[in-house]
């Protein structure tokens, strides 16, 4: 994506977070993180190609760390700084695919 949105107030933050089911605002405020747990590592492993996909087709990509059942996301937009709509567009689309 060529048009890269701006970092998002607190406010602005704050109002996407109660949409957001799970996720937290990194102890820096420059990050929304949330940790899935799923049934085995087959079901993370297919929720994290879902989710690659679409990243893909975003251009916009997770830091994940993935152990067993675990998938551990921090969204964040490095070339603006902080959270971007992309970002709480990405963690929507991460608790559609977990559901």
């Amino acid at each position: 994506m060529s048009d890269r949105p701006s970092e998002m107030s607190d406010i602005e933050i704050d109002a996407a977070m109660t949409s957001l089911e799970g996720w937290n605002v990194r102890s820096d405020g420059k990050a929304i993180i949330k940790t899935f747990m799923f049934d085995d590592f087959l079901t993370a492993f297919a929720f994290m190609g879902k989710v690659a996909v679409k990243a893909e087709e975003l251009d916009h990509h997770p830091e994940w760390f993935n152990v067993y059942n675990r998938v551990e996301i921090t969204l964040n937009t490095h070339d603006a700084g902080g959270i971007t709509t992309l970002d709480t567009h990405m963690a929507a689309f991460m608790n559609e695919v977990a559901e």
